[in-house]
This record gives C-alpha cells, sequence and structure tokens, in this order.
C-alpha cells in the first residue's frame, strides 16, 4: 500500500467533511429563520386574540355601564331635589345617619 492513496482519500474526506459542514450550517440558518417566522406569527396571532377578547369585553361592559351610570344620575338627581325642597329636614336626616354611623363604629373597638 502506498501512501499516496491514503493522502488522497484524507483530503476527500476533508473536503466532504468542510462541505457538510456548510451544509449543516446552512440547514441550521433556514431552521432558525423558519422558527424565527413561526414565533412572530404566534405572536400576531396571540395579539390579535387578545386585541378581540378585549373588544369582546368592551362591548359587554358597555350593555352594563350604560344602565348603571343612568340609575346614579337619576339617584342624584333625585338626592337634590329632595334636599332643595326640605333643606333642614336633609341636615337632620344626614346627623342622624352620621350619629348612628359614629355610634356603630364606636362599639367595634370594644
Amino acid at each position: 500500500m502506498s501512501a499516496e492513496p491514503l493522502n488522497n482519500d484524507a483530503e476527500h474526506i476533508d473536503s466532504t467533511e468542510s462541505s457538510g459542514g456548510e451544509a449543516g450550517q446552512r440547514a441550521f440558518k433556514e431552521a432558525v429563520a423558519i422558527a424565527e417566522r413561526l414565533v412572530a406569527d404566534a405572536a400576531r396571532m396571540a395579539e390579535k386574540a387578545f386585541n378581540d377578547g378585549v373588544a369582546a369585553l368592551r362591548a359587554q361592559t358597555k350593555a352594563y355601564s350604560g344602565p348603571a351610570s343612568q340609575t346614579v344620575d337619576d339617584a342624584q338627581r333625585y338626592v337634590i331635589e329632595r334636599v332643595k325642597e326640605r333643606p333642614v329636614t336633609a341636615a337632620l336626616a344626614g346627623l342622624g345617619v352620621g350619629f348612628l354611623l359614629g355610634v356603630l363604629l364606636s362599639g367595634r373597638g370594644k
């Protein structure tokens, strides 16, 4: 056996490894690019799902917030009208409620 065929085989193996390494690097870069696209797509889908959920929640709360704010406004107008009609009675009622709350809260500390 001569040394020359072994050297040729070694050179062939080295060239195959380098081309295989380049192919491996290329495949790795392609895999990374695909993974980046998939992650970006998943992030877009998650953002869309989140925004859709927020929009649905807003739509549902509008149905309840409208009547509730209207009820609060009506109650406020009613109280203001009654206080204007009978200011002394309203002041005495306020004092009575404040006194009762003070008595109830002071009894809790004992």
